[in-house]
Formats: C-alpha cells, structure tokens, sequence
C-alpha cells in the first residue's frame, strides 16, 4: 500500500495515481452510482489540493484514511442533499395540478369579482369592513366588533345584510 512519507510535502499528482481507483471503487461500493462515485471522489482530490494551496507542509501520513475520511464527509452532504431532494420532489407531487382557465372562463372569473367589488362598493363603510375582517382577515364577529367599536349582534347583521347582497348578486 503505498503511503506518502511524512517527511515530504503532499505531492497531489502521485496520491491521485496512486489512490484514484481505490477510492473510487471505496465510493462505488457505498453510494451505488457510478456518477456520484466520480464526482465524490474528484471532489475528495479537489479539497485535497485546496488544502495543499492553503498549506504548502500539508502533510498526509496515511493517505488512504484521510482521503476516506474527506470522501466519508462528502458523502454524508450528498446523502442529506439527497433526502432534502426527495423530500423537496415528495412534497411537489402532493401539491395538485394547477388550474389552468379557458378565455371564456378567465372572463366569467373577472366579470363575477368586479361585480362583487361593486356590490362591496354599494355597502356601507363599517357593513364593508365587518364582511372584510370576516371572510378576508379571518375574524370571529366579537374580534369585528371589538375593532368596529359595535355589539356583535350588529356586526351579525351587518353580516346578514352584506350576504343578502351577495346572493342577490349571484341571481
């Protein structure tokens, strides 16, 4: 097993002839993907001479267990990105299908809001807000009539009122 003499600065070009296959072999047998074996392991060389560039002494004694330790780490990132990935392409196939318009109902769409924003316009102000807070904001009739300063049963008829004219609308 060849080994670099730790007397001797790194030399990159006699470890990689010298380990490339093995550890690319190491890599094969763990991830099972002849790409991702080739990627790691060019990856394992790259950080090996990144760290030579930061440290001209760089010093590996027992090369085949610090480059299966750097391999080893890249190969934990690969595995989570490869769970964030299938967790990411899970969830996409949960969402449903978006909902693609006719023209024709495009228009039937934009006829229908502009008469609500009309009806919402013929309201008066405080019946306005109230159907707002209530179907926009989510709001429980006390928190409406809290914020209107009026009794809930007045926001109750507000309420009745504006849907009065919403089904009057839809007629």
């Amino acid at each position: 097993m060849p080994h670099s003499n730790p007397a001797q600065p790194l030399d990159i070009h006699t470890l990689y002839h010298d380990h490339h296959g093995w550890l690319k072999g190491w890599l094969l047998s763990r991830v099972g993907c002849t790409e991702s074996a080739a990627d790691l392991t060019h990856d394992t060389f790259l950080k090996l001479m990144n760290k030579q560039r930061a440290n001209r002494d760089f010093v590996v004694s027992y090369p085949r267990s610090y480059l299966r330790i750097v391999a080893n780490n890249l190969m934990v990132d690969l595995f989570r990105r490869w769970k964030v990935e299938e967790a990411y392409l899970e969830a996409l196939a949960q969402r449903p299908e978006p909902v693609t318009l006719s023209a024709e109902e495009r228009e039937i769409v934009l006829e229908t809001l502009q008469a609500l924003d009309k009806m919402l316009d013929a309201l008066p102000t405080q019946m306005r807000k109230a159907f707002l807070m209530s179907r926009m904001d989510g709001l429980t009739y006390a928190q409406i009539a809290e914020r209107l300063q009026v009794s809930e049963r007045t926001v109750k008829r507000y309420m009745q009122q504006a849907y009065m004219q919403c089904l009057a609308l839809m007629l």
